[in-house]
Parts: structure tokens; sequence; C-alpha cells
């Protein structure tokens, strides 16, 4: 089954950035030509452009809840955002938006995507590393995402090939 892992952000952003580092730290671990790591920067309607064509992703996320602790790590489908599909701008599209309007246009988008998003500090300041607690739940994000891909991507007994496992 060909899948897609899919970290958004932004590298210079601080904790905006935990999805590109979880990502580059699963595309180090995995070892599966079924499985590609790809990072995002940009949002909207770009992003169309890297799911199609798969058959399930999982994206990897940033995110700032109400009441959220940091570091948290949360397991969402989009779904979950069924109130956030309106943008906030006619020139640009949500994640949501953009993946409902791929599905209406028959683009091909996958039916099965899972978001793990990360409970983030700070996403406005110029830094190239996270928080303290958001660079702690980067192991155990990469941990979450690798148990997803063998626990529910992939029919029993077909595992995801890790480097050294």
């Amino acid at each position: 089954m060909k899948s897609l892992v899919l970290g958004l952000g932004n590298p210079i952003l601080s904790d905006d950035a935990v999805g590109v580092k979880i990502a580059r730290e699963i595309e180090k671990e995995l070892e599966d030509p079924r499985v590609t790591v790809a990072e995002a920067y940009e949002g909207g309607l770009g992003l169309l452009d890297f799911v199609v064509g798969y058959e399930r992703v999982i994206i990897v996320d940033a995110i700032q809840t109400k009441s959220g602790e940091i570091g948290q790590i949360y397991r969402l489908e989009p779904a979950d955002f069924s109130f956030a599909k309106h943008s906030s701008s006619p020139h640009s599209t949500n994640l949501i938006t953009a993946l409902e309007l791929g599905r209406q246009l028959n683009m091909g988008i996958p039916q099965e995507i899972t978001i793990f998003a990360i409970e983030v500090a700070d996403v406005i300041n110029f830094n190239e590393e996270c928080t303290p607690k958001v660079k702690a739940a980067i192991p155990e994000a990469v941990k979450v995402v690798l148990s997803e891909l063998n626990t529910n991507y992939l029919p029993l007994g077909e595992r995801v090939l890790v480097k050294g496992g």
C-alpha cells in the first residue's frame, strides 16, 4: 500500500517546525519503498500536489489549542477540523478546505488521512530550534507515527521496514 508521511511547518519558526523535524527523523528510520516521507513548507491548495496518488497519508504538524499541554501528541482526522472549513481570506485555503476541494474535483485524494498534531508554544519567533517541551516530544511522536504505519496502515503481517529493526 502506497503511503505518505508529510511533515508540515516552517523550519525557521521555532515550534512550527515540529512536523518537518519529525518527518526528517522518520525518514532516517524507514527503509520501506512503500512509504514516502516528504516535507511541505506551504499550506492550502499546494498540499494537494503532495497527497494525490497515495492511498494513505499521515500528516504531522504543530497545533495550538486552548487547553492542551505543550508537547502533547494528538491523533486526529480531517473530520475533527470540520469547524475550520472556511479560510480567513479568499486568497488562501486551509488544509481541510483544500482536501475537500480536491475530492470534489476527483483529484485522487486519499480516503485515509490521519493527522498527528503536537501541541506547541511558539510559532512566531524566528528560531531553528523547538522549545524544550516540544523538542522532547519529537522522539515519542516518531514512535507514534511508525506505530500507526504498522498497525493501521498495513495488512496484518506486513510491517514497515525500519532500519536496524
